[in-house]
């Protein structure tokens, strides 16, 4: 269903955004080429690992203020609700701000979430005061409890973490997007820009992207690329696709037709 034109611009956590693309911290090769993606992409936002944030080069979160976004920390690498609540905190007091995406792990193999961690983490922190956007599965009933818990938003996976196997279950993602009112922003496993735009075409509001961009042969190129990819998925899904069909339809019909 094509959406309505006032919708182009989108909020998120009570606050209007340009971009549709958030753009991940990690990955990068050096700072420079981090600054040149960032500005290639257009991202009003970066995530940046509060547990990893020693491991980052040095100056970045200086870069990301600079190049015009604001830092969206996250506690990727936690394992349980604790310490993720406990990582916000750090987070919170170390950046200034109450926005965090969240993240509970709940396998070292796969690094897929922790649904019962990620739903408790959830509630605690927006009690506390946080905009919580969690990384969840592609689980349309775990998102409306999450919604129902105060989040911000839902980022479901559209494969494992830094897979680039893309979105594996784009029916579930159609549903997910369906079962919410807040917005959804694909989170994980997208491998290039085509994936961005089946993400945004499926409904989706926004796209979060790291590996993709920052592990590709072009990093800077990878994110003009996705770029202009979520603006082109948006686009024709506020346009409306023509129904699929099993046999050819002409595009012009046969009124008028000269008799040869």
């Amino acid at each position: 269903m094509p959406r309505p034109v006032d919708e182009r611009a989108w909020v998120l956590g009570g606050e209007p955004l340009g971009s549709r693309l958030i753009l991940g911290s990690g990955g990068f090769a050096d700072l420079a080429t981090f600054e040149a993606a960032l500005t290639a992409s257009g991202a009003d936002m970066v995530t940046v690992a509060m547990r990893r944030i020693d491991q980052a080069p040095p100056g970045l979160l200086d870069a990301i203020t600079a190049g015009g976004a604001r830092v969206l920390p996250n506690t990727a690498g936690c394992y349980s609700a604790e310490d993720a609540i406990r990582t916000a905190a750090l987070a919170r007091e170390a950046l200034e701000t109450s926005w965090l995406k969240l993240e509970v792990i709940g396998d070292e193999r796969t690094l897929l979430p922790d649904p019962i961690g990620t739903l408790e983490a959830a509630r605690a922190l927006v009690a506390d005061g946080f905009t919580v956007l969690p990384y969840t599965g592609d689980d349309s009933v775990l998102a409306r409890h999450l919604e129902a818990a105060g989040c911000a938003a839902v980022m479901p996976l559209g494969s494992p973490i830094g897979s680039g196997l893309g979105i594996l279950n784009p029916h579930a993602i159609s549903l997910l997007r369906e079962a919410v009112a807040v917005p959804v922003i694909l989170d994980a496993g997208l491998g290039t820009a085509s994936d961005a735009a089946r993400a945004m075409e499926l409904g989706c509001d926004g796209i979060l992207a790291a590996s993709a961009i920052s592990r590709s042969g072009d990093p800077v190129a990878m994110a003009r690329a996705f770029r202009g990819a979520v603006e082109a998925g948006w686009l024709a899904a506020f346009a409306g696709r023509i129904p699929r069909r099993r046999y050819a339809n002409a595009s012009t019909d046969d009124a008028g037709r000269p008799e040869l």
